[in-house]
């Protein structure tokens, strides 16, 4: 929810600014509509023009500006409206693993490692597997380390990617590849 509130704040901020700059153009553009009034009716006739011209672009600009700002405000009174409910503690644990995972890394990367993850654990922070082999793997992201057990599932979701940071260059497509051709990762 906090991410919800920050990201509208920012669009906020942003549209205050490009307001401003609208508004400091639409004043440059009548400080020189007011200069040129002693000109020859056709130089004052083609600066008229071109204030009509920017002034009818500024309204559009000023009407769609104003359905984001009203988008914004919306988003913001919801959310504030919203019961914050087990969230409110501060806790990263709260979010679920696979959100985690989304709002963490771009849609590639995050899709490539959600589908990882789904084959090898079905996001199951309490999976074993390889129990036919020399080492068990363990968790969600099915690490050898058997104190990846008893970390929550955000803390195993962090040690996964680190172990693909430092094996694939953070590329989680890569490690997808790999486990499709050899099973694991």
């Amino acid at each position: 929810m906090t991410s919800i509130a920050r990201f509208a704040v920012a669009l906020c901020a942003r549209f205050t600014v490009q307001f401003r700059h609208i508004l400091r153009a639409q004043d440059f553009t009548q400080q020189i509509l007011n200069k040129t009034r002693g000109l020859t009716s056709t130089f004052s006739y083609v600066f008229d023009t071109a204030g009509t011209l920017w002034a009818r672009a500024l309204q559009g600009l000023r009407a769609s500006r104003l359905r984001l700002a009203c988008s914004v405000a919306l988003v913001i009174g919801i959310s504030l409206c919203l019961p914050m409910g087990s969230a409110s503690s501060g806790s990263i644990d709260a979010i679920n693993p696979k959100t985690y995972i989304r709002l963490s890394m771009n849609h590639k990367q995050a899709s490539c490692l959600l589908t990882l993850y789904g084959k090898e654990s079905a996001f199951n922070p309490r999976a074993i597997g390889n129990l036919k082999g020399t080492y068990h793997v363990y968790g969600i992201p099915q690490l050898k380390n058997p104190l990846i057990y008893e970390k929550s599932p955000i803390e195993q979701v962090r040690y996964g990617i680190k172990y693909i940071h430092h094996r694939y260059n953070g590329d989680t497509c890569m490690a997808l590849h790999h486990w499709k051709i050899w099973g694991w990762h």
